[in-house]
């Protein structure tokens, strides 16, 4: 009996490595290893080696990341270190076992000034710490493995972890009203279908490295999302909108976050799911 090619994936415990981890029996012919965070932080280097040393995966799904947007403006050392270094590390260790490389960027390394969906070839311009290392991320992984599968994806969110589907749950649970940005426009990603579009790829005989962008289908403002997380759970709660200057960060969001899905699906085949009908069934999951 041959062995099943092996699929690594780091940072395990997060959104879409946990999404992965649910689709796990719908791809018997492949050997999943998944290591969160505590069992291998990323820019721990020699330890990344050993691990590939060890099991000699055909597949690494780089999942982990610096995700924290905010906190990234003080700890710009540490979101680069992992969100970076520790890339170009992987993408060199890739290369030296032939292990095939898929590592998820975001839509935060363009500044959002767009007025139609981003295409991979638009020039980026990242407006905070956490676009600027994943910018990096993707220039290092580029640089040192060429054959690297980049992912940008934007606004993700699941049943795991935080995200803004769980934040307005508890909020509309808790309060009468509640206030959502109404002037930054995306579309929200179901990490579940990011995951499964992946492992597509993982599927198909086809390799074409390079960068892609993946989100579901529809373009709305945080408002709207909130308006239809309200509207699935019947929630009596009051929705107001308000502008971006009204809640004020300390890293900039971009005002527009749509990216154009047509390079990802004529390469792989793969299709975009609704925004709606994926954010009930993620709503109805979590009831």
């Amino acid at each position: 009996m041959t062995a099943r090619p092996k699929i690594l994936v780091t940072g395990s415990n997060g959104q879409v490595g946990k999404e992965i981890k649910q689709l796990e029996s719908s791809f018997p012919r492949f050997e999943f290893i998944f290591l969160s965070r505590e069992d291998l932080p990323i820019h721990h280097f020699e330890l990344l080696r050993n691990f590939f040393k060890g099991f000699h995966p055909q597949y690494l799904i780089n999942c982990a990341g610096y995700t924290a947007v905010d906190r990234a403006e003080t700890e710009k050392e540490l979101a680069f270190q992992v969100n970076a270094e520790a890339v170009g590390v992987m993408a060199a260790v890739c290369k030296e076992y032939s292990t095939r490389f898929i590592h998820i960027s975001t839509d935060y390394v363009f500044d959002g000034t767009a007025t139609s969906p981003y295409k991979e070839d638009a020039l980026t311009n990242p407006q905070s710490v956490y676009g600027a290392s994943k910018l990096q991320g993707e220039q290092e992984a580029l640089k040192y493995n060429p054959d690297t599968i980049i992912i940008r994806t934007a606004w993700v969110y699941s049943e795991f972890g935080k995200n803004f589907v769980k934040t307005m749950l508890k909020l509309m649970s808790e309060r009468e009203e509640i206030s959502v940005v109404s002037d930054q426009i995306g579309s929200p990603t179901y990490a579940a279908n990011l995951a499964e579009v992946i492992l597509r790829i993982i599927s198909s005989s086809r390799w074409k490295p390079g960068i892609y962008n993946y989100s579901d289908e529809g373009i709305i403002s945080w408002y709207e999302f909130a308006l239809a997380i309200k509207e699935i759970t019947r929630s009596s709660c009051r929705v107001n909108p308000i502008p971006s200057t009204a809640y004020p960060t300390p890293a900039k969001r971009p005002s527009y976050s749509v990216l154009d899905k047509t390079k990802i699906q004529e390469a792989f085949e793969v299709s975009a799911k609704d925004w709606r009908s994926s954010l009930a069934l993620c709503i109805s999951r979590l009831q």
